[in-house]
Formats: C-alpha cells, structure tokens, sequence
C-alpha cells in the first residue's frame, strides 16, 4: 500500500498534464479513523482490481494536511503501520470542484452517504457509496450504494475486499482494518452497543489470517489512549478534532466530540471566551459538544452541552434533544458554570453522535421549514458579542468582532425572537415601513395649505413673524 500511495502526486500531475479523469475515494469531514481507514483502503482496492476502468485512483482525507496532528489515534495507526503522513493526500490538496466542472472526477464515498452542502456541486460526480449511517441518499440506478448499520465502515470495506480480492490485504492492511473495527466497536464489547455480528465476523476473519495481529484488548488500549490525548491543544482544536456540520434555514450548527469529562471541559481556562470566539471564526450559530470518558470496564460515560449566545438557538436545540424519542436521550440537566451552555447527563450512554445528528438534523429541517414561513426583513443587522469590550482582548471598537448566526449577520429581532439575545446589547427595531404598526401603513396624513402656513409661522418665531408682516 505504501507504494501506492507514495505514487499518488506524481499520478495527480500527470492526469493534470494529459487531462485524464480522477477516481477520488473521499471519507467525511470529520475525517476520523474510521473514514481514514476506509478511504485508503477502498481506493487500494480499486487502483489493484482495476475497478475504476483505468483512471487515477486517489484516497483524499477530507481534511486539511495542517489538521491531521489533531486525529492523534489516526497518526498513531499510521506510525505502527509503517506510513508517514507524506505519502496521504489531504482535501486542500486536490481541487474537487475543478476537476468535477472539467467533467473528470469520479467520487466514491465512504463513511457517509450524503455530501455536505458546501460539496453539493460535486453530486454529479458520485458513482458509489459505502457507509454505516443512517441512509439519507436518494435512490439512483446509476449509483450503487452499500449502507449497513454496523459498528465499523471499516467493517463493510473489509467484506467487500475479502468477497472480490482477499489476496491484497496483507499484514499491513490488516492491521488498518483490523485496528479500526476494534476501536469503533469499542473493543468489541456488547455493553457499549457498537458491535454488530457482522464486525465481529470480520474482526475474527482478520484475526484468523493474521495470527500475530496485536492482541485486541492491546491494541484498543493504545488506539483510545492516543485519542484521548487531548494535552497541548487549544479549546479550538479540542472541538475541531472531531466534528461534524449541520444547517438548516438560518442555523449552522457544529457537533464536536470532545474526548474529557464535562466537568474537564466547563473547567478550561477562558472556555466561554473561547467558544464566543470558536462560532464567530467558524460562523456557527450553536455547537453541541458530546463528550466521552470510560470507567475500568471500558463502558462509555456521556454527557453533552449546547452552547449559543442566542436564548432562542440554543433552548431550541436542547428541547429537542430532550425529547428526542428515536432514539431517547435520556438527558438530565446538570449545573453549568455558564449561562449560555446548557448541560446534561446522557443516561443512554449507547446513543453516539452517528445516533443524535439524525435529531439534530430532523430539527434543522423542521427550523428550515418554520424559517420559510416568516416575513423576511429587507435590513439585517449586525449582532455585537456579549463580551465587552469584544471577543478578543485589546481590540478597539472600530474593529471589535461580531457575532454572527448561520452564514448571514444576525437578523434584527423578530416577535418569535422576543428575548433572544439578552446578552447582547441590540438596539431595538427602527419604526420603518417593515414593521407592523407603522404610521406611516395607511398613507401620508392629509394637511391642508392654512395647517403649513400656520406651522411654518410657529418656527420662525415672533420676530421673523413680525418681519413677514410688514
């Protein structure tokens, strides 16, 4: 796999000297082990069964080159593997959109089954799918698509090179997949409610190929503690390690998971400065961080916070992941040192983010669909952060940052926005002919020319009145 892989930039330049077409292998944004994994190996797969009919096969992590550092479980698989970071390709790499517009990408997808809308322009180029979500797809002959509840993607790709070309996966391979299926399925123990019979099938068939695999309670030790090792890095990489976008109307949102205890993460130094700062950078509306620990038994520990400036976003969301019912929460408030973050207890310790941005999702459509409803203000205004003097220490108020929801300035306040922000200091809504009650909706006043005269004569004042009597 190596060679293959180091051989990808000069196969790039080459398809961009004789214009020939591209077979991406592309994994998700969050771009975790998982996708990683997946992505290398399906392409692997392809460039040696040459099932993408001869065009340049490239696995590219979603992601940029700069933010691999922070999946330290992934480039702690590579290191034991043998793979330095230089031989990936990484997203900032690759132009996508190009090549799709010059009508020579071919996109596999794995590890999820829908782009992000930000990639929507390259639907056109999707041929296939292999993934472990929830199916949001749309049914197309002309692209076939594998989705499969299992623990793992990683799983699903291990069936498929196993079913059509066993004799590629060697020991390094192996150990990929291997390690990946472990780690997802969290050392494959039923408590944690990840592992499914068919992760299981295919950890043993590994197992079985390759007697001097690492041990799996080992090898899950070493993965989770690279994972969790969150020392040195700011409360922006904390949430950028492993994150997810959704949208919806006038709300993006980020779903992080965020490897401490709750109690850790409120306790960082300067923590609501910083996600003030971390949703202004990223224009995000809301973040949920979903955290993780476990105890001895390797059972998970979650709890979650929602986090917003905004009153409404944010008790919006986090009614309904309270009532969340596919799949219930069973969410307990705890205290929060905040008042813009609300925090719970996540009694289902089962429920994973691949479990709870189908809620989130399902609200942000339903957001999106209230949002068509209302009357669109022809004026947006700009929301100042709630930190005085500013987000950032030291800046003046001519450059003062501004708080921003969704991908647009904050819209003034609306009467279903009543006490929004209490937080930020809004001035109220102009009277203008955009608001209901204005004096000026049923016309202009009649004035008669004997009314003019008489109120020009009050202005002018006695003397200039005498003046123009004479």
């Amino acid at each position: 796999m190596e060679v293959f892989l180091r051989t990808r930039g000069d196969e790039l330049k080459r398809s961009s000297q004789d214009r020939s077409k591209v077979h991406v292998v592309l994994g998700n944004e969050a771009c975790d082990l998982d996708s990683m994994v997946s992505a290398l190996v399906f392409a692997y797969f392809l460039h040696t069964t040459s099932g993408s009919s001869g065009k340049t096969v490239v696995p590219v992590l979603n992601i940029r080159r700069s933010e691999l550092a922070l999946r330290t479980d992934s480039t702690f698989l590579l290191r034991q593997n043998g793979l330095p970071q230089e031989v990936l390709t990484f997203r900032d790499e690759v132009d996508l959109l190009g090549l799709c517009q010059a009508d020579r990408l071919s996109l596999t997808l794995v590890d999820h089954n829908v782009l992000p809308s930000a990639d929507s322009g390259l639907e056109g180029a999707v041929l296939e799918v292999i993934d472990h979500h929830l199916l949001e797809r749309r049914h197309s002959d002309s692209c076939p698509v594998t989705v499969e509840t299992v623990g793992s993607c990683a799983t699903l790709v291990t069936e498929r090179v196993a079913r059509e070309a066993p004799e590629i996966i060697d020991r390094q391979v192996a150990q990929l997949l291997y390690g990946t299926i472990v780690m997802d399925c969290v050392n494959m123990a039923p408590a944690a409610g990840k592992v499914t019979p068919k992760d299981s099938q295919f950890a043993a068939w590994l197992e079985s190929r390759f007697p001097d695999l690492p041990p799996r309670g080992a090898l899950f030790q070493s993965l989770q503690s690279a994972k969790f090792d969150v020392s040195g890095l700011t409360t922006e990489q904390v949430l950028l390690k492993d994150m997810k976008v959704a949208s919806g109307g006038d709300l993006s949102l980020a779903v992080s998971v965020v490897y401490m205890t709750l109690e850790a993460f409120l306790q960082r130094r300067g923590l609501q400065q910083e996600l003030c700062e971390f949703c202004h950078k990223h224009r995000f509306s809301l973040l949920v961080a979903m955290t993780i620990s476990f105890n001895e038994n390797n059972e998970p520990f979650r709890q979650l916070a929602v986090y917003s400036s905004s009153t409404l976003y944010r008790e919006e969301v986090s009614q309904a992941l309270e009532s969340a019912q596919n799949p219930c929460l069973d969410l307990s408030p705890v205290s929060s040192p905040f008042a813009d973050v609300k925090a719970y207890l996540q009694g289902n310790t089962v429920a994973s983010r691949k479990k709870v941005l189908p809620i989130i999702k399902d609200f942000l459509q339903e957001w999106e669909r209230r949002m068509a409803h209302r009357r669109e203000p022809e004026e947006l205004e700009e929301m100042e952060c709630h930190f005085d003097p500013s987000c950032s220490p030291g800046v003046d108020e001519e450059t003062r940052p501004r708080c921003y929801s969704g991908s647009r300035p904050w819209r003034a306040a609306t009467p279903e926005d009543a006490g929004a922000e209490e937080d930020c200091d809004v001035p109220p809504t102009p009277m203008n002919s955009l608001v209901e009650g204005c004096p000026l909706d049923n016309g202009l006043p009649r004035i008669s020319p004997e009314a003019i005269l008489e109120k020009f004569s009050k202005m002018a004042g006695p003397e200039t009145a005498e003046e123009g009597g004479q």
